[in-house]
């Protein structure tokens, strides 16, 4: 007993020793410091206990009680003391859970399930308390495998009755299927997922704020790579079917998957190893996939693939540098009497090696020099979720079309203030301009577009946006190692008004509705967010035009809108939405027709949002003459631009910006 205490004090002060130096840096430079106390102490505890066990049928409600009367209040103490045992009395806890669980689960396997049985069963939409008793585990397990097998079934055809009369032999299949992919899951976890020292950073550091964050190497090194349009990949994506099982969608010719000539479009992939370890894709979670095959230091992948159910294969695939053609902006021009520019952003990213201009900026200005050259009329920027990226690139991008002055004021935690200014003298574009903009739109791109607002140089269009107004920064914990990273929130933005968007977005000057806008998470969803305030303004700036134009061009809209099919449509399924995932769930019968019923319901509605489409007139989409040119040379390219093209052209966002750019044109 005395060596295990031993070795758990031993094997805890590497923790501490991380979390206090993240402490230290976070109160010497964090734009809001907070004090290290009982209410961090809960914060911390509750979000890595209901990290660990979300359903409440892992953890014994005594063995919660216990845990929370040691700890719930008392994390800061131990912290503060260099004592970070607590993290494998947890972790140990989890480990005996997941165990047992796992008997329970292997004797579900083996046992038929009474399905006549008289049962409910109720959904929650937010954490619920610990309920789970000794003599209860095997209960609530049975429940839930009951459950999933039901509600798979009821997925297997749209007549009940068909069901029916097979049900014996799809629940054989099925209840054998979902409990080898529970076991699996909780072997998975066991084996990669005891140690909570991460999650136990990042909840820590996201007390703070909720951009704050640990890195490993391996996750600074993935998120830096993010922020750049090219970076290190198989040449392949992939897709769910309607078995959950995940299937090779396409296959980038240039890419490294294609050139190893042995996988094909439709193979199953089975497993996937980074030759130190091995996921079963199964019963793993898909971020945990993701993460190992998007993961930088991932440099080569071993894929397990099966195809048309024979013997699976093994393909060992090393990754290369390529294009990110998702995340890369294009631009088309939209009417031929009165020709629209259009550009996407879909993320500010940079060029992070500084060799060559492959930044977003310089990016977006060959695209208007390519767009001018066809004599555009007119401008619109779609930032439609773009979460951002590099504030620098939208520096930049807002000094192309801003002539002159000020674009945003710095304030750091010392209230000092300072202010960024128009890198460049002058203008890219001297035409009008819509940006669009939905729930998605965050950091850099709201930054963006609330400067272009603010000079009343550019008519916003869409959604409200996320409202993040803080800047983040990546420090190593210590220089000497490099192997631990904060990044970490430094600094907030100011409009140049003196107002901010920080927490409440920035609101377009013609609001539209969008699908999933209540279900979409925004900056106030986070409870440790920074609030929302302003300060005096001092800055003197030149408006492009009047606002009165401005507003002029966006109550037109509005009323030009107002009964529009597409957009009034858009809140009423809206309402069905918020009705289905927002509002508390009665309890329901657990037999095959209350499933049914209730999946038939769910599925009427999503296939009312995937059909559903825009009345208008298809818009006329084409390519500039530059890009037209372009696309002879690199005939690879074609593919994904008939598909940038199909989209757009019953794009009813779009529609309108292209209205309101010709109604201000009419005026002129």
């Amino acid at each position: 007993m005395l060596i295990t205490n031993f070795l758990f004090s031993q094997s805890s002060d590497p923790t501490c020793e991380i979390v206090n130096k993240i402490n230290a840096v976070i109160q010497e430079q964090h734009v809001r410091p907070k004090l290290v106390d009982d209410s961090l102490s809960i914060f911390v505890f509750d979000n890595l206990i209901n990290e660990l066990d979300p359903s409440r049928n892992i953890f014994f409600k005594t063995e919660y009680d216990e845990m929370a009367e040691k700890y719930r209040t008392n994390l800061d103490d131990f912290i503060l003391s260099n004592d970070c045992s607590f993290l494998a009395d947890v972790t140990s806890k989890y480990k005996e859970g997941l165990l047992r669980t796992k008997q329970v689960l292997e004797k579900i396997q083996t046992t038929p399930i009474d399905y006549n049985k008289n049962d409910t069963i109720r959904f929650y939409k937010k954490s619920f308390p610990f309920y789970l008793k000794k003599e209860g585990l095997e209960k609530a397990w049975l429940k839930k495998i009951r459950y999933q097998i039901l509600d798979e079934i009821a997925e297997t055809s749209d007549n009940l009755d068909s069901i029916k009369a097979n049900f014996q032999s799809i629940e054989l299949k099925s209840k054998k299927l979902i409990v080898s992919n529970e076991i699996c899951r909780i072997n998975t976890l066991l084996e990669t997922n005891t140690k909570q020292e991460e999650k136990f950073y990042n909840f820590f550091c996201t007390y703070f704020d909720p951009h704050t964050a640990y890195f490993s190497d391996d996750s600074k090194t993935s998120f830096v790579a993010s922020l750049s349009k090219e970076h290190l990949s198989l040449g392949m994506t992939v897709n769910l079917n309607e078995k959950n099982e995940i299937i090779v969608a396409e296959l980038d010719p240039n890419g490294p998957a294609y050139q190893t000539g042995q996988i094909k479009k439709g193979d199953q992939i089975i497993s996937i190893s980074n030759q130190k370890e091995t996921l079963q894709v199964s019963c793993a979670s898909l971020e945990s996939i993701s993460t190992l095959i998007l993961s930088e230091s991932n440099k080569s992948i071993t894929l397990t693939l099966k195809r048309n159910s024979g013997k699976s294969f093994d393909v060992y695939i090393e990754k290369k540098v390529m294009k990110d053609e998702e995340n890369s902006v294009f631009s088309f021009i939209i009417g031929k009497d009165s020709k629209i520019g259009y550009i996407k952003i879909p993320s500010f990213y940079a060029d992070l090696e500084g060799n060559s201009r492959k930044g977003c900026a310089d990016d977006v200005a060959r695209e208007v020099i390519k767009l001018e050259r066809d004599d555009i009329k007119g401008l619109v920027i779609d930032l439609i979720d773009n979460g951002g990226g590099s504030m620098e690139e939208a520096i930049k991008l807002a000094g192309m079309f801003i002539d002159y002055g000020p674009l945003s004021i710095v304030v750091d935690r010392n209230q000092g203030k300072s202010v960024i200014n128009d890198p460049y003298k002058g203008l890219i574009y001297k035409g009008p301009i819509v940006i669009l903009v939905n729930s998605n739109t965050a950091s850099a791109s709201e930054f963006f577009s609330s400067i272009l607002q603010d000079y009343n140089r550019a008519l916003l269009l869409g959604s409200t946006t996320l409202g993040k107004a803080t800047m983040q920064t990546i420090l190593s914990l210590d220089e000497t190692k490099n192997t631990d990273y904060l990044k970490i929130t430094i600094n907030k933005f100011y409009r140049v008004t003196g107002k901010s968007h920080q927490y409440i977005g920035v609101k377009p000057d013609v609001v539209l509705p969008e699908f999933y806008e209540g279900v979409y998470q925004k900056e106030s969803d986070f409870p440790t967010a920074i609030k929302n305030d302003s300060i005096k303004p001092f800055l003197k700036f030149r408006p492009y035009v009047k606002r009165a134009l401005i507003d002029k061009l966006a109550k037109n809209s509005t009323t030009r809108l107002s009964d529009n099919y597409f957009f009034n449509n858009i809140k009423e399924i809206n309402q069905k939405i918020d009705q289905l995932v927002n509002t508390p769930k009665a309890e329901i019968p657990m037999t095959l027709e209350a499933l049914f019923k209730q999946k038939k319901n769910v599925n009427s509605l999503w296939k009312e949002i995937n059909t559903f489409n825009d009345e208008n007139n298809p818009l006329d989409v084409y390519n500039s003459t530059v890009n037209q040119f372009l696309l002879g040379v690199y005939p690879n390219d074609k593919t994904i631009n008939q598909y940038q093209i199909d989209n757009l052209k019953t794009n009813p966002y779009l529609n309108e910006a292209v209205n309101v750019i010709n109604e201000f044109n009419a005026w002129k």
